[in-house]
């Protein structure tokens, strides 16, 4: 934008957003702006919020009982005693303490359901919004998102998976949104230093090229078309001085403490550097949560690398400002079974269970929908995983009806179906 509408808009007291809408509008009465410039323009807008998603992932499935929707008062509670937080009235799980000093940022969603009982399908399902499906491989609600926000002259990846990958990729999306895997966080990735020179290391790439044009021009464009993009990606980010976000240990060490000396508590030290330097959906994965043997002790265990990690992952984004533009989300597939089995553990459960989210414009210090007393059945306020992946792009600001064409010919949404969670953003 020159100079000269800048000062338009400034004592207009117009808005970037009204402006562009005001200009697409007009630009499309004159016959001087299509359709497709329009959306352009529209996208380029949406990657200038620098909107971001870190979705803290419980693989294996937590229990609800022994995270934020205990039942002390119930046999089925089991040990799990309940502490308070800073909101009068919410109570969580003991164990869980830090995140008690920031549940003023949270919205406990302690209704969500769905049908999948089975880890793989559930992970799919609140991965995608869909259920596994044969004839097609349907990209993830990140590759989704990052294909309508993502910063595409980004040199670091702009999707990243922390730990250990379960989740669906980018599908019939293509290599471009596929998730890059970090499985040793706080340091520069594995392979990402050239060991030439930068020079020769451009003539070899380049002569890469010349080799693959031979089998390209004989039926192979797809294929090559495919590497290149991966060769493309990979080596403008090993040439970048932005790969070094990959680097915690420029941080504090009182900072990397407070996150904690875990793969989990770095991942989400990681998370936020990654976000900072232009990434739009980062996922940060905890291992260990199906828990159907010696349940209270394995959450514990867990619990004391979650928990000082992600309280800290929220006052960092707070002190930073950057709190109000990134939606994180604690979730796993499905919860565990009210009552407890023969080996003191919970089993698998996708009638109800608990999902968190803060930052992103949501509304903290509030519980949504309700267990029954003995936390079998939903008692109030039922959520779906599609009224959970509106709201997740209503935050920000991602059209949820917006149809990708699968490799059958199919348009497909990024969200089928669901609505948004108004108490979330009232």
């Amino acid at each position: 934008m020159n100079h000269n509408l800048h000062e338009i808009m400034k004592n207009s007291g117009v808005g970037r957003r009204q402006f562009l809408h005001a200009a697409s509008v007009a630009g499309l009465a004159a016959g001087t702006l299509g359709f497709r410039d329009m959306i352009s323009l529209q996208a380029a807008e949406l990657r200038k919020q620098k909107k971001a998603v870190i979705v803290l992932w419980m693989s294996g499935a937590p229990s609800q009982m022994e995270t934020f929707d205990p039942k002390p008062n119930h046999e089925n509670g089991g040990e799990t005693k309940a502490i308070q937080t800073n909101v009068p009235g919410i109570d969580i799980a003991a164990g869980w303490e830090q995140t008690a000093k920031v549940m003023d940022h949270f919205s406990v969603i302690r209704s969500m359901n769905h049908k999948e009982g089975n880890h793989r399908r559930a992970t799919y399902k609140l991965h995608t919004g869909y259920v596994p499906a044969g004839s097609v491989k349907h990209p993830s609600l990140g590759s989704n998102i990052v294909s309508q926000v993502g910063d595409k002259s980004l040199e670091i990846p702009s999707i990243v998976t922390i730990g250990r990958a379960n989740g669906a990729g980018a599908g019939f999306l293509g290599v471009n949104y596929e998730p890059f895997t970090v499985t040793n966080p706080g340091v520069i990735p594995d392979n990402s230093s050239p060991l030439v020179s930068t020079q020769r290391y451009d003539k070899r790439l380049d002569l890469l090229g010349k080799l693959q044009q031979d089998f390209s021009e004989r039926g192979g464009s797809a294929v090559v078309n495919t590497q290149n993009a991966i060769y493309g990606k990979a080596s403008r980010m090993v040439k970048s001085p932005t790969l070094q976000a990959f680097n915690i240990e420029s941080e504090s060490d009182s900072l990397k403490a407070s996150y904690g000396d875990t793969q989990f508590g770095k991942g989400c030290l990681l998370a936020r550097r990654l976000v900072e330097h232009g990434a739009s959906y980062i996922e940060v994965v905890s291992n260990g949560w199906d828990t159907h043997t010696d349940n209270f002790n394995r959450v514990t265990t867990l619990a004391n690398q979650v928990d000082p990690a992600m309280a800290t992952l929220i006052t960092d984004l707070e002190q930073r400002g950057m709190l109000d533009d990134t939606l994180v989300i604690w979730m796993g597939e499905f919860g565990r079974t009210a009552k407890l089995n023969a080996r003191g553990g919970r089993d698998h459960y996708p009638r109800v269970f608990n999902a968190m989210l803060a930052g992103g414009g949501v509304k903290g210090g509030q519980v949504i929908g309700s267990s029954t007393a003995d936390g079998a059945a939903i008692k109030d306020r039922p959520v779906a995983v599609e009224d959970l992946f509106q709201s997740i792009c209503h935050s920000i600001k991602v059209n949820p009806n917006h149809e990708n064409i699968s490799p059958l010919g199919r348009p497909m949404k990024i969200v089928d179906g669901g609505e948004v969670i108004q108490e979330l953003f009232a």
